[in-house]
């Protein structure tokens, strides 16, 4: 069985090419993310194909906003399939939201503390108060994680802190912004290699580009898992 610590984003616009990427990794990934971008691309038709046809593990990366009793009713009927993960963003109330549309299943809630893609500018033109990213995503991960949420997604360079609060024994941390060595960065900001997002707490990471625009994006998965500790 494959190493599940590593979650292979499948950011292509649809089924078609989302199975077929899932055919040429193999068993060299047995967990893969399903974002936003590939809603509209069959999104969901994939992850069930994926867990219930595969045997894939699923995190459904849909970073859910809204008012209480829509975010709950949208959880609700995503429970229903029983993937692994969904993301909801960190806010109190969205998570206890989000926990109570989960009851009964096997989903685990994840919070959304900062996209790794921001920096301080990017939070000043959102009006987010003034303080350090990293104190900002710790307080932000502290309150989600109060609220129940079963982990949370940080980039690598918050999770030895997040790692670190009495709230985070027993819950998961996830970190998009991975690359592996000698790759670019992209649109991330916040990155940091496989090894020593592992290093400093995630239990998973997240690895989209680096492996899917790889001409074997096989070996660029194995890697990655070369890289774990």
């Amino acid at each position: 069985m494959a190493d599940d610590r590593l979650i292979v984003a499948l950011d292509v616009p649809n089924v078609v090419q989302g199975l077929a990427l899932a055919e040429r990794l193999g068993d060299a990934v047995s967990f893969y993310k399903i974002g936003l971008g590939m809603l509209t691309g069959g999104g969901l038709a994939l992850a069930n194909e994926l867990k219930q046809d595969h045997g894939k593990r699923i995190f459904l990366d849909m970073k859910l906003f809204d008012i209480s009793a829509t975010v709950e009713a949208a959880v609700r009927g995503l429970a229903q399939f029983n993937l692994d993960f969904l993301t909801v963003h960190g806010d109190p109330h969205v998570v206890r939201a989000a926990k109570e549309g989960a009851a009964g299943s096997d989903t685990k809630i994840l919070a959304v503390t900062i996209l790794t893609s921001l920096d301080r500018s990017d939070l000043d033109d959102c009006l987010i108060r003034d303080g350090a990213i990293p104190d900002l995503v710790v307080e932000r991960a502290a309150r989600a994680l109060e609220a129940g949420a079963d982990g949370v997604i940080s980039s690598p360079q918050e999770a030895a802190m997040i790692r670190a609060l009495p709230q985070a024994e027993g819950r998961l941390i996830v970190t998009p912004g991975v690359r592996p060595t000698g790759a670019a960065s992209g649109d991330q900001k916040r990155i940091a290699t496989p090894r020593q997002a592992i290093t400093d707490g995630a239990d998973h990471i997240v690895v989209g580009r680096p492996i899917w625009q790889h001409q074997d994006p096989r070996a660029a998965a194995q890697m990655v898992l070369s890289e774990l500790p």
